[in-house]
């Protein structure tokens, strides 16, 4: 049973302890903000962040905002060397070893959340990570352990899709009948409850088929193309060096004469 979080928009007060803790669990530095980043606190050193909008009564509403862990990563399917998997426990994790730097995960997040490290002379794509050490060993993310208002949780996904439905259900005076992450682009495993709509969170929230099953086809292609790019540059690498080599000898022959 693959684990998740349970975010309980009407229970945030903003407090940020969940982006604290996130930080000194990940050893991440203080964010340098630049002018292209989407203005929404993510960042290569900020992997999780807290929105602020109006709420139903015109008072401030809280949203945490973090990677999705979808149930079937575009980011992962976009990756023409696997350098982003979704884990048997839940998470989606990254490895730098692998990427290429090539930023099609960013372009193919439906939630705008991986962020390039440009701080780096070898950059590399940050994100959450759900705290998957703690989870393998059997604990939770470091950012549910800070809430103090527990309007973050942590459990397997049935358990929080159980418990969202039934606060919902309790009190239908307070959040909108909706669970999201349940059903959009094919599941998530970081889910929400509201009394505000969060479709603004996605790109596309009416989509509820994956991602990865509209672009496999042309993922596929991918490793074909590198093979044939690469014989195209080694074709005209050959090229250019046996012109200069003719160049060369015609331009000896003249000399000699």
């Amino acid at each position: 049973m693959s684990v998740a979080i349970l975010t309980d928009v009407t229970r945030c007060i903003g407090c940020l302890e969940c982006v604290a803790a996130c930080k000194k669990q990940n050893h991440l530095g203080l964010d340098v903000p630049r002018t292209w980043q989407n203005n929404d606190g993510l960042s290569a050193q900020n992997w999780t962040s807290i929105l602020q909008k109006p709420g139903p009564d015109g008072a401030p509403t809280y949203i945490r905002k973090q990677c999705r862990h979808c149930l079937e990563p575009a980011c992962a399917s976009a990756c023409p060397v696997g350098a982003l998997h979704k884990t048997p426990e839940g998470p989606v994790m990254y490895d730098n070893d692998k990427c290429l730097g090539c930023r099609y995960c960013m372009m193919a997040c439906p939630y705008g959340i991986p962020r390039y490290d440009w701080d780096q002379q070898v950059p590399y794509v940050r994100k959450c990570i759900m705290c998957y050490d703690n989870v393998k060993a059997g604990d939770q993310p470091a950012c549910t352990k800070a809430c103090p208002k527990e309007a973050t949780i942590f459990g397997t996904r049935e358990e929080l899709l159980a418990e969202a439905h039934r606060r919902i259900k309790a009190n239908p005076g307070l959040y909108i009948d909706h669970v999201w992450g349940e059903h959009e682009v094919g599941g998530t495993s970081v889910l929400y409850i509201s009394d505000i709509s969060l479709d603004f969170l996605c790109y596309q929230p009416n989509l509820k088929t994956s991602l990865p099953s509209t672009t496999s086809t042309a993922m596929k292609s991918v490793p074909f193309a590198f093979v044939g790019m690469g014989g195209v540059m080694l074709g005209l690498n050959w090229i250019i060096k046996r012109r200069q080599k003719l160049q060369g000898e015609h331009t000896e022959e003249e000399g000699h004469q």
